[in-house]
């Protein structure tokens, strides 16, 4: 039996870089956190850089997003969100955003005036796009939903009343009802 010679060069398991005088204990690295296959500083933050403040943040628009994550359950009011996704439950009176994203395990109670809207989960009460509503082939919508362009992917379910918005027509409030004396 003869075994091959190692090629020359540090092994894996060897730090590369100068070896500490004998008698030197090697601090434990860290663990790698955060998202992007451990990419990232600390909890998945911005990497520090060599000056020891945080890296210079992509360039684009900075959203304010608020996830509801699956499992947790919110009530009450959002104000200043720009962006708001829902994998859980979310109950509120009135929320306004630019988007909102609802995903296959999420569910919407309430009323939502915004720009755009995706709804893959299930979406209860008085929805206003005032651009696109898409709703994707898991999606919900139960009660009334307004905007001014469509789409439904085969699956999607509309019960309730359906509102094309017109490019003047933006509703403030409630619709208002109609009663019949007599």
């Amino acid at each position: 039996m003869s075994l091959a010679p190692k090629p020359p060069g540090p092994t894996p398991s060897m730090p590369s870089g100068p070896t500490p005088p004998a008698g030197t204990a090697i601090p434990p690295r860290p663990p790698q956190m955060g998202g992007m296959g451990g990419l990232g500083g600390p909890m998945g933050g911005p990497m520090p850089s060599p000056q020891g403040g945080p890296a210079p943040r992509p360039t684009g628009p900075d959203r304010r997003t608020l996830v509801v994550g699956r499992g947790i359950s919110l009530q009450g009011t959002v104000s200043d969100a720009e962006r708001l996704v829902v994998e859980g439950t979310v109950e509120s009176q009135m929320i306004q955003a630019t988007e909102l994203s609802i995903s296959q395990t999420g569910v919407f109670k309430g009323e939502v005036q915004v720009e755009d809207a995706e709804i893959a989960g299930t979406f209860d009460g008085t929805l206003t796009a005032r651009g696109a509503l898409v709703i994707r082939g898991t999606g919900r919508v139960i009660g009334v939903a307004r905007c001014r362009r469509l789409m439904v992917e085969e699956g999607g379910q509309i019960s309730g009343r359906m509102e094309m918005l017109g490019d003047t027509q933006v509703p403030a409030g409630p619709a208002p009802r109609a009663f019949a004396e007599g």
